[in-house]
């Protein structure tokens, strides 16, 4: 479950137009929503609020298995259609499989101008949280600097304390500052980081190969209409996937810690479906599908996932990690879920297949009526270094609800690694 500052600077992304889903470090998203999902350990409490729709405040309190919390506020330029716990879509809250929408090339807002002076602002958010009670302290900073350069300030403070005196004494600082610059045109997205820590200076470049997604909405079909064409289908295909590939590298260097690193990657994404073939036309609809690689050259380290939702509710990922040095490896399976409330038929089945060929589906969003019937998802993976992890995450009464557990079936003196539980409270106005 995401916690509540993640939520707010997502609708603060979608506010703006901002596609956090164009950047090398998110290639893996997919993947990494079914196989690498965090389990809660311990009890974990989080109440917040939103007082406007410029302003947050977050508390959150860990009772298991020490006591401790923090309190977090986030204020931005941008009035945010913040949501309730009760009725807040599911997967607004859930990092979960979607399809990547086509990219576009951002647009900034609209300009306002005044006795001929321009008077529009730039939009910005900020974030702090504070600790307790260690007194640590997080802080970030976004700022749209035009409309496809985004600048952020990430910044960490922890204080002294008798638990990170050894640290201290061998000259390790705790605190932190980081400068990222994000460049995004829709075909290509770049982003220069630094770190005042280490010295380490980074670029990260993606490329979309195809053509761009037009930046207005595109207009809904009607039912006698005959299927759109997809951006970058080919024509007379032999069967096989449609979609887009993204490709991308990473090049870091260190000045402090003397050493650099790269990385490559590559991802297919099928493209969203419209639906009117399989609904109007009963074509076969090619099931939306992510197909990602990385390599490292200078660690020797090969990953390669593959993701599908085979129905509309079941999603399955499978990812095989390779050591070209070492030669070790592991082989990670995973499944999502969604579960939904059974609801009585409509008597026209006319009318149904109707809404659902006007319905265009967009990355992964659903029609109203059919997302208020989610009410939960279980995710489940599960690797050949015998661990495996359960997690539930859905709704009860007016509350977000995680529970899960890992298991390590190697060892029969702990079979139980961890458990947890995490409640989550949020309300507006």
């Amino acid at each position: 479950m995401h916690p509540f500052a993640p939520y707010v600077l997502r609708s603060y992304y979608r506010a703006t137009g901002w596609n956090e889903d164009n950047l090398f470090s998110n290639l893996t998203r997919s993947s990494n929503a079914i196989l690498d999902f965090a389990v809660p350990r311990g009890l974990h409490l989080s109440v917040s609020k939103s007082p406007n729709a410029f302003f947050n405040t977050s508390y959150t309190m860990n009772a298991l298995p020490s006591l401790n919390g923090s309190v977090g506020y986030i204020f931005t330029s941008r009035e945010l259609d913040i949501k309730n716990s009760s009725d807040v879509h599911l997967k607004d809250m859930v990092e979960h499989f979607k399809v990547y929408t086509q990219p576009r090339r951002p647009e900034g807002q609209e300009e306002v101008w005044l006795a001929g002076e321009r008077v529009d602002t730039r939009d910005y958010l900020l974030y702090g949280r504070l600790y307790l009670p260690t007194g640590r302290l997080d802080a970030l900073y976004s700022t749209r600097l035009s409309p496809t350069v985004q600048g952020l300030v990430a910044a960490i403070s922890d204080p002294p304390s008798s638990l990170v005196t050894e640290g201290w004494a061998r000259g390790d600082n705790v605190s932190n500052v980081m400068f990222s610059l994000q460049h995004d045109i829709g075909k290509w997205c770049t982003e220069y980081t630094w770190s005042a820590d280490d010295g380490m200076w980074g670029v990260r470049v993606l490329h979309n190969f195809g053509r761009l997604g037009s930046p207005a909405e595109p207009p809904v079909e009607s039912a006698t209409s005959p299927p759109p064409k997809r951006v970058d289908e080919e024509d007379a295909t032999g069967g096989g996937l449609k979609g887009r590939v993204s490709a991308g590298a990473e090049v870091y260097v260190s000045a402090k810690e003397k050493s650099a690193g790269v990385s490559l990657g590559v991802r297919f994404t099928t493209l969203p479906d419209t639906g009117l073939s399989s609904q109007i036309f009963r074509g076969p609809a090619q099931p939306p599908t992510t197909i990602t690689g990385l390599f490292n050259p200078m660690m020797g380290h090969l990953s390669a996932a593959y993701a599908a939702r085979v129905s509309q509710d079941l999603s399955l990922c499978s990812r095989f990690d390779f050591n070209v040095y070492s030669y070790d490896s592991e082989w990670t399976v995973g499944a999502e879920w969604w579960m939904r409330r059974s609801l009585p038929q409509s008597p026209s089945q006319g009318e149904r297949m109707r809404a659902n060929s006007l319905h265009i589906e967009k990355g992964d969003q659903e029609p109203s009526t059919t997302a208020s019937n989610i009410r939960g998802v279980v995710k489940a993976r599960m690797s050949t270094s015998n661990n495996v992890a359960l997690l539930w995450e859905g709704r009860l009464k007016q509350m977000l609800v995680s529970l899960g557990v890992i298991s390590d079936l190697s060892s029969r003196s702990k079979p139980i690694k961890a458990i947890g539980l995490e409640l989550s409270y949020f309300s507006t106005g």
